[in-house]
């Protein structure tokens, strides 16, 4: 029988955990316990509303074969985005292997619901690096702004608050769309609760009924009870390697919302005339209702992990956001370092961590859709899956990292130690865990 103490502490000695490492990690862990109660219990109805979802939808074994070709009349494509949309309590839901990642769930969802002489509007700041092409704000072949739509962008206040009264006046006969990302991706802004982004929803609304609302859902899935189609909004929109993706889809993304909105995506996704008829789900459809059974428990470790980062960088005296008391809406810890050194430690200390290319050490490279180099640290079964343990960051001030993943609760703890403990050879984390001004 194995005790807890000894045993645990002498595999984390084999795997490079000091015993100073560990004994400060320790009494971090222990100290967060009672906090853990509160996420099994969000993960146990999130749980249960999958669950309800697909017996009301009657999955069966049927669903997981799977068609080739033209993907005509395909049960288990057709009942997948039935489930998805009883989840997110909309009217339809568009969920493909064929969306490649969320950027393109993202685009896809613009795109189609934009004309040219339409203006979109961000009221939450800077959307995340990847869709500045997309809108346009980076030049891009086949942007928005190449098909003649506009945009706007209203900061969110110093204090992380709406900025109503910009946002009122933002708002004009063009204003078609309205983007209100959830998490605060490469920034150091807060992540928005649900209630919040209500809040946004029905203050928007209220000045024009008919403005399209999207959130950009990607990494807040099944951190909540509801989610922001629970509070009014028109589309939400994420990645399958993300939450809902439970570590087990490949590819993929979702699009859930008024009918509208997703026949518009599913005719640009295709074809017009074709829309949601076509489009085989091949080999992919065991892995996205297996992962998507699994997506609650698994984001609940995530959460665990997100909060066990964020009170140990938190100790260590460095800057992190979300702090480590304050109630969770995504899976991502951002934690500051004011260096590239820093940054580019703990992203490897992670890589250390995984079960796949564990040995490989990353370096900052120029990724496609950025606008400085970015380190990336997934070591992961899905190439690039950021549920799975995984850590990144922009080589540029304020050289932050950003911690998210973690399929299971045991691997994320390791994963933090990995960090720490690079951090600390690096000398970045002095001997007696202070942090060292550089």
């Amino acid at each position: 029988m194995i005790k807890a103490g000894k045993e645990n502490w002498e595999i984390y000695q084999e795997m490079g955990i000091s015993k100073e490492v560990y004994d400060y990690c320790d009494k971090i862990w222990n100290s967060l316990k009672p906090r853990w109660e509160e996420i099994d219990i969000l993960s146990e109805y999130n749980q249960l509303k999958v669950i309800h979802a697909m017996q009301k939808n009657q999955v069966s074994e049927a669903c997981l074969l799977g068609t080739t070709g033209y993907g005509y009349s395909d049960l288990g494509r057709e009942t997948l985005e039935r489930v998805y949309a009883d989840i997110f309590h909309t009217e339809e839901a568009l969920v493909r292997p064929q969306i490649t990642c969320g950027t393109h769930a993202l685009a896809l969802a613009l795109m189609s619901n934009l004309r040219p002489g339409d203006e979109l509007l961000s009221p939450v700041g800077k959307p995340y690096d990847t869709l500045e092409e997309v809108i346009g704000i980076r030049p891009s072949k086949g942007s928005l702004k190449e098909y003649g739509i506009s945009y706007k962008q209203v900061d969110l206040l110093s204090d992380g608050n709406f900025d109503f009264e910009n946002i009122r006046k933002a708002i004009n006969e063009k204003t078609k769309l309205v983007t209100i990302q959830r998490s605060k991706g490469y920034q150091t802004r807060p992540t928005l609760s649900v209630d919040r982004i209500g809040e946004l929803i029905a203050f928007i609304k209220g000045i024009k009924p008919d403005i399209i609302c999207m959130v950009d859902n990607c990494y807040g899935e099944f951190t909540e009870i509801k989610e922001p189609s629970d509070v009014g909004a028109d589309l939400v929109v994420g990645s399958l390697i993300k939450n809902p993706g439970g570590g087990l889809a490949p590819i993929g993304g979702y699009l859930a919302g008024k009918k509208d909105c997703i026949d518009n995506a599913a005719y640009r996704l295709t074809s017009p005339g074709l829309g949601k008829e076509v489009g085989a789900s091949l080999q992919a459809l065991p892995a996205f209702y297996q992962g998507l059974f699994l997506a609650p428990s698994v984001t609940a470790n995530a959460l665990k992990s997100a909060i066990f980062a964020a009170n140990l960088y938190e100790a260590l005296g460095f800057s992190v956001v979300p702090n480590g008391k304050e109630s969770r809406h995504d899976i991502i810890q951002a934690v500051t370092f004011g260096n590239p050194d820093g940054v580019i430690a703990f992203c490897q200390g992670i890589q250390q961590a995984a079960p796949v290319d564990g040995h490989v050490t990353p370096e900052p490279w120029d990724m496609p859709g950025y606008d400085s180099p970015v380190i990336m640290a997934a070591g992961a079964f899905v190439s690039g899956s950021s549920i799975e343990l995984s850590a990144d960051g922009p080589i540029k001030p304020p050289y932050a990292v950003y911690f998210q993943g973690g399929l299971t609760w045991q691997h994320g703890k390791f994963g933090i130690m990995k960090s720490m403990q690079k951090l600390v050879e690096k000398g970045i984390i002095t001997k007696d865990f202070g942090k060292r001004n550089l």
